[in-house]
């Protein structure tokens, strides 16, 4: 295999099979609560597109966008939207995730996963609040940055309480949970723009304050989670971990599990400096695949650019208001099948199949959209209803398959590739990749509509077949294997195992005794 994996999950595995565990509410309850950090992120992302389309929005704060869209209301026009002010109020909240990534890599070190959850649902809130009263540019920006923190933090934690909570052979599907509750997010925010846009002239005010809803919810649910076993061990709680251990496993049989818990702790606390750590050699595989490579070429799909700017969009296609705003809620109902059928089969079927299988469905799509537009599109031509239809169902294709690939595993691939000592840097390097490439797409999409025209979507098919190549080439599969024995997947890829070499064997992950434990040799 090209890919380097072990076919179907055939790990090297040295503890895993001793593992035990049964599926308790308990465990159910926390992992539902804490997947709720994903309904801030798609809230946002759902309702900041259907906002920046509303008239009475347009109008109190960019009146030239509103005059250039009211001179070409059924007309396509690739550059009605061409503001940077206008994108910069989608992007500064990137822009601030970005920077504050770091803020939460230690807090999520040092106070648990669940502190950084409870921070992420306040710092929301007050960006709820503070757009819902804007009343110039200025807040509007302030507010972004308050909700970009908020999804810093939430982002950082999330996805890393979910790996670590859940049973490696159920992994994928739980840790999927998060991108359901993204993309449920974005569905209710087209719906609430639907229903807000015919409330004058305070709906998009509304729209905007309902950010404090799933905030609130966030925060309630935070308080009474229980904190993964793996910080709590990380934190020198042992006994308090190992009882959370056997109540979400459901068993007082978790020995196995809980010792390569004390091993991946030991090894986490010889580490001082652990963003440094993440350049050694050693750890070169995460740093390239899962810190820099799949959080930016999860936004170089193009699909951000689609859930931000869906109602400008179809509105710059020749849609009108209303019917842009419901073709963007078509999109996003598709991208919540697609989660579904990714967390019933990822498990089963593995990252690289549904990355390799959903990459070759988005560049057909995306070279059907392209020359759709070439065809059929020019300055000043209404959009034929035909033509209208056939681009909505090219793009709830595109959806379905980003959605049950590129969108779920760009969160869930990363956090299950770092070792103990380097994961919560390793997270905020996630994290803060996949904020500058998000906030960047955001800022340039519009204009890039605007210049390249129906090339843009030719780019990004561009870019997808660059990206299959990186998984084919270099992704070992990791469905079913322990999180604490991932780093053995280095060790046998046919092209990592040059790159660690003996530092990867011998370093800070340790040789592996007879009987599965690891040296610290540091």
């Amino acid at each position: 295999m090209a890919g380097g994996g072990f076919g179907d999950g055939g790990a090297p595995l040295k503890r895993a099979h001793l593992y035990e565990y049964r599926i308790t509410s308990y465990f159910v309850t926390a992992c539902i609560v804490a997947a709720l950090g994903g309904s801030l992120f798609g809230y946002d992302l759902g309702v900041s597109g259907g906002v920046t389309s509303m008239d009475d929005f347009l109008k109190e704060f960019f009146p030239k966008v509103y005059r250039r869209k009211q001179l070409h209301l059924k007309e396509t026009d690739y550059c009605k939207y061409d503001n940077q002010i206008l994108t910069l109020f989608t992007s500064s909240l990137y822009f601030a995730g970005l920077v504050s990534t770091f803020a939460a890599s230690y807090v999520t070190r040092n106070r648990g996963r669940r502190a950084s959850i409870l921070v992420g649902s306040i710092s929301f809130f007050l960006g709820g609040v503070i757009n819902a009263a804007a009343v110039n540019i200025e807040m509007l920006i302030i507010g972004r940055i308050f909700l970009g923190v908020g999804i810093g933090f939430g982002n950082q934690a999330v996805p890393l309480y979910l790996s670590e909570m859940a049973p490696a052979k159920i992994r994928g599907a739980v840790n999927q949970l998060f991108q359901l509750t993204t993309c449920l997010g974005i569905l209710i925010a087209n719906f609430i723009n639907y229903g807000t846009d015919k409330i004058h002239p305070w709906g998009w005010r509304l729209s905007l304050g309902l950010a404090t809803v799933p905030a609130t919810l966030m925060f309630i649910g935070g308080l009474f989670l229980p904190e993964t076993p793996n910080s709590l061990v990380e934190q020198g709680k042992m006994e308090e971990g190992r009882a959370v251990l056997e109540k979400i496993r459901g068993t007082k049989k978790v020995d196995a599990e809980f010792d390569d818990l004390i091993d991946a702790s030991n090894e986490a606390r010889a580490i001082k400096h652990p963003f440094k750590n993440l350049l050694k050699r050693k750890n070169r595989p995460q740093l390239v695949i899962g810190a820099l490579g799949i959080p930016a070429f999860q936004q170089l799909t193009g699909m951000n650019s689609i859930l931000f700017y869906a109602p400008v969009m179809f509105q710059s296609l020749g849609f009108g208001s209303d019917a842009a705003l419901y073709s963007s809620t078509i999109t996003s109902g598709a991208l919540v099948v697609a989660t579904f059928i990714s967390m019933l089969l990822v498990d089963k079927f593995g990252r690289r199949a549904f990355f390799l299988e959903a990459g070759a469905e988005m560049i057909c799509c995306l070279i059907a959209v392209a020359v759709t537009l070439a065809l059929k599109f020019g300055q000043g031509e209404e959009l034929p209803k035909g033509i209208g239809i056939f681009l909505v169902i090219v793009i709830c294709i595109f959806v379905l398959a980003y959605g049950r690939s590129w969108g779920p595993l760009g969160w869930l691939v990363p956090s299950e590739l770092f070792p103990l000592e380097t994961r919560s840097a390793g997270q905020s390097m996630v994290v803060c990749v996949n904020m500058l490439f998000t906030a960047l797409i955001a800022q340039c999409f519009l204009a890039a509509l605007c210049h390249l025209r129906y090339g843009i979507f030719l780019l990004f098919a561009g870019l997808i077949v660059i990206m299959s190549s990186f998984i084919f080439f270099l992704l070992p599969e990791t469905k079913q294997v322990p999180i604490e024995e991932v780093y053995l997947l280095w060790e046998n890829h046919w092209f990592w195992k040059i790159i660690v070499g003996k530092e990867g064997a011998n370093g800070v992950n340790g040789n592996v005794k007879g009987d599965g434990r690891r040296n610290q040799n540091v």
